[in-house]
């Protein structure tokens, strides 16, 4: 079945009408914006070899560098990069997965990556080796973007996320709402590693607004689970026997059904708030069953659009136009179409 205007639409983000004026040539409407349109419908199969050029005079080299393991919303931006590359024939893009916790790892496949890219897209841990790394990498004339998670004072030309303190303090305004005021309560965090900076941002997003306004909350613990699922289990486990009146969790990286798990054994799955991110399939089966009771969502289709074009267009020496990916709460009666 032949794609639409309104799937083109909810596809790029935009209304229906720019996706018609778009594809009628009218005026009115951004370039980047008409960029968008034209590679969505390209990919929604929509067009075909008539449909318009988009600066397909040099094949792009292009390299993501992102963390293996069991991380669902990794593998989902990973797909959609590959996905999205495809549809796009000036670009030559390569994926790297590493072990994501070793930052000796990282800064080689970022050393290795020199005199053979154009542009690299990383998720990086926040280490000394791997700036220095990004700085040579740059200073070679590579053009560098950090994803999901940024690092500060390395040449980079630009952060694709969303405002992870702001997600963090999303995350603890939804546990304190959901807990209530009056009682004194605990509650405990959930972090992949605080290596990387936007884990330690909605750390701290996450304790200044418990800390403001829900002084009855006491955060208790704060566990790094390295955004695995056995590892979130067995420190889940290991947590609810030291705090059996353990009121409300707040995971700030992977691992959601690790934890929903070790909730469902000790039969709290429905009685302790739950507070997660990404709207992966694993996570909406935990909001439909009632496991967790909000996802702060953002979207890796959107960051991978973004990724590639920020870094395709830098290195044509052409302006850059970044639409950011939005912070999104998904409960159980909004999920939203796949």
């Amino acid at each position: 079945m032949r794609s639409t205007l309104t799937d083109i639409a909810r596809e790029a983000g935009v209304s229906s009408a720019t996706v018609d004026r778009v594809l009628n040539n009218r005026s009115g409407v951004k370039e980047r914006t008409r960029e968008i349109v034209i590679e969505t419908a390209r990919r929604l199969g929509y067009l075909g070899n008539g449909a318009p050029a988009l600066m397909t005079e040099t094949r792009v080299r292009l390299d993501f560098v992102l963390p293996a393991g069991t991380n669902t919303f990794i593998a989902n931006l990973l797909h959609q990069l590959e996905k999205q590359a495809a549809a796009q024939p000036d670009l030559d893009v390569h994926i790297h997965s590493i072990e994501g916790f070793n930052p000796d790892t990282l800064a080689q496949t970022l050393h290795d990556l020199q005199g053979q890219t154009m542009g690299v897209g990383v998720i990086a841990l926040d280490h000394p080796t791997v700036r220095e790394a990004m700085r040579s990498l740059a200073a070679s004339g590579v053009s560098i973007v950090t994803l999901v998670s940024d690092i500060l004072h390395v040449s980079r030309i630009g952060y694709i996320g969303i405002d992870n303190r702001a997600a963090g303090r999303l995350g603890g305004y939804l546990l304190g709402r959901f807990l209530g005021s009056g009682v004194k309560r605990k509650i405990a965090l959930f972090a992949g590693s605080l290596s990387y900076r936007g884990h330690e941002e909605r750390e701290m997003g996450f304790r200044h607004i418990i800390g403001e306004d829900f002084p009855d909350l006491e955060i208790v613990e704060l566990r790094e689970i390295r955004d695995d699922r056995t590892k979130a289990y067995e420190e889940a486990m290991g947590l609810f026997k030291r705090h059996p009146d353990l009121a409300g969790i707040y995971n700030i990286g992977a691992g959601n059904t690790g934890i929903g798990q070790a909730l469902a054994e000790i039969g709290r799955a429905k009685n302790i708030i739950f507070v997660g991110h990404e709207l992966t399939e694993h996570n909406k089966s935990l909001l439909l069953n009632g496991t967790i009771d909000a996802i702060i969502d953002q979207n890796p289709r959107v960051e991978a659009r973004e990724a590639l074009s920020m870094l395709s267009r830098a290195v044509r020496g052409q302006a850059i136009d970044y639409h950011p990916p939005r912070l999104q709460v998904i409960f159980r009666e909004n999920i939203p179409e796949s």
